[in-house]
């Protein structure tokens, strides 16, 4: 009986090794590779929000138009939408990298569908240039401060008061109480009559 009982708990000591093996054979692959992707991808994310937000908080107290001192109120403004817009693309560029990384664990082949986003990118890209042209002089006008909420401006045909200033779009609201939107590309020439000389 000492025997068999000592088979046993031999048999069940080598099958419960032989499951361990296993299970750590499996987690070693892709389950480990997947949680060190998102721990990374984490970090990155984190890390790369801090960095942005100094350099934000230092550029909202530098003067970059070398003229008439900017008021610190909207020179924190313009930095803060600046840093949103490079914190959003540093996060999208993040992600997409894990989860291209992701899927590579799984066995997806990669090759085919970044052939494919290539292609999508340039279709996209053709459809959506004034977008990009918009949010391209969106940022370059906060950048230069051409012009801020609460400031009088002439801009195209329309004469009033900055109510919003957006990446893509300025709302000005004119004399008469009309609101206008306007697409930052297609702005091409503004006068600023709230701005010192």
């Amino acid at each position: 009986m000492n025997q068999y009982s000592s088979l046993l708990h031999r048999g069940v000591t080598e099958l419960a090794s032989v499951k361990t093996n296993k299970i750590w054979e499996w987690f070693n692959g892709a389950p480990l590779h997947i949680i060190v992707i998102l721990i990374i991808a984490i970090f990155s994310q984190r890390f790369g929000r801090r960095t942005i937000t100094r350099a934000m908080n230092r550029l909202a107290t530098v003067d970059l138009t070398h003229g008439p001192a900017v008021g610190a109120a909207r020179q924190k403004e313009r930095a803060k939408t600046t840093g949103t817009v490079l914190s959003s693309t540093l996060n999208a560029v993040i992600w997409m990298i894990a989860l291209g990384m992701i899927l590579g664990e799984f066995g997806l082949n990669l090759g085919p569908i970044i052939a494919s986003a290539g292609v999508i990118g340039i279709a996209f890209g053709l459809g959506a240039q004034t977008i990009v042209r918009d949010v391209l002089a969106g940022l370059f006008m906060l950048i230069e401060d051409q012009y801020g909420v609460g400031d009088r401006i002439d801009v195209l045909e329309i004469s009033g008061v900055v109510e919003r200033v957006g990446l893509r779009i300025t709302t000005v609201r004119d004399d008469a109480g009309t609101l206008w939107y306007l697409r930052n590309g297609e702005i091409l020439k503004v006068g600023n009559r709230s701005q010192s000389k």
